[in-house]
């Protein structure tokens, strides 16, 4: 069990390194509107090309300012655009901004999988997605359902450093994952319970989304989803403590940051983070 433990630790590690690495190439929401509306060839470049350390520094500085400030008016723009079908926007328009996010995604995939596994100064990312895929070990080893927990834990690592740190949780990430995670639950016979998990969630934040729009994001109802995958596969019980854990924890952010006067009644801030840690209460359960 031990060595078991310790084997998906040095996996995490390892992992942690390209979640450093592709979690860097995706920018705030302002800088790739900024990219968008510069064209398609030039969004192309800025993607492709290296970003200084300093440059993402400052981006992001600037989206935890907008959290921290009532939320991001970009994330709001595109999430109603994507609702209306882009409608007021000129075909041209919504063609740029289609290919500046893939332009992103294919410059940030390409740096991970060029990259040399190595630990950042400091290593937090590496370390955090060390233990998490560690506990994920410990509490499911032997059970063929641990490969895609693994999976959800590497993929949800890089998911809720790039939603802290950009406000977005990218499709590149999230939708390649709802196959994956269902050919990884496939041979445990735990495929159905995780489909109707997955839809179940993905309705309550869907609902939840068209109430408040503003409050809630397209990509955290995406993601709902996938934690409703792995939650569901392990049980009702499970399930229940990751929708629950996920609102909970950030209600209770929430909160702190009313308490330090750090935000008021309508600030926002990035739910994904909490969504991945309700499900991680899950499965710790």
């Amino acid at each position: 069990m031990s060595f078991i433990v310790a084997g998906a630790g040095l996996f995490g590690l390892v992992a942690g390194s390209y979640v450093r690495v592709l979690s860097g190439g995706f920018g705030p929401a302002t800088e790739l509107d900024e990219a968008r509306s510069t064209g398609p060839a030039s969004a192309g470049e800025q993607m492709d090309g290296p970003v200084p350390a300093e440059e993402r520094v400052d981006g992001t500085a600037r989206a935890e300012e907008e959290v921290v400030g009532g939320g991001s008016p970009v994330r709001a723009r595109r999430d109603q655009a994507e609702r209306e079908g882009y409608e007021g926007v000129s075909r041209e328009e919504a063609a740029r901004w289609r290919r500046a996010y893939r332009a992103e995604a294919r410059a940030a995939f390409g740096r991970a999988l060029r990259s040399v596994p190595s630990l950042g100064r400091p290593p937090l990312i590496e370390v955090c997605t060390a233990a998490v895929c560690a506990l994920v070990a410990w509490r499911l080893a032997g059970t063929p359902i641990v490969f895609a927990w693994l999976y959800a834990a590497v993929a949800g690592c890089a998911l809720a450093v790039i939603d802290w740190r950009t406000e977005r949780l990218p499709d590149a990430i999230t939708l390649p994952s709802y196959p994956i995670i269902a050919v990884l639950l496939a041979p445990t016979g735990h495929l159905v319970a995780g489909l109707l998990g997955g839809l179940a969630l993905a309705g309550l934040y869907a609902v939840l989304w068209f109430v408040r729009p503003g409050a809630l994001g397209l990509g955290d109802v995406k993601l709902a989803g996938l934690t409703g995958m792995v939650t569901g596969a392990l049980g009702i019980d499970a399930w229940l403590i990751g929708a629950v854990g996920g609102q909970f924890l950030g209600a209770l952010y929430a909160v702190v940051l009313l308490a330090t006067r750090r935000g008021t009644l309508k600030s926002q801030f990035p739910l994904g983070p909490f969504i991945l840690l309700g499900a991680l209460a899950a499965v710790l359960r």
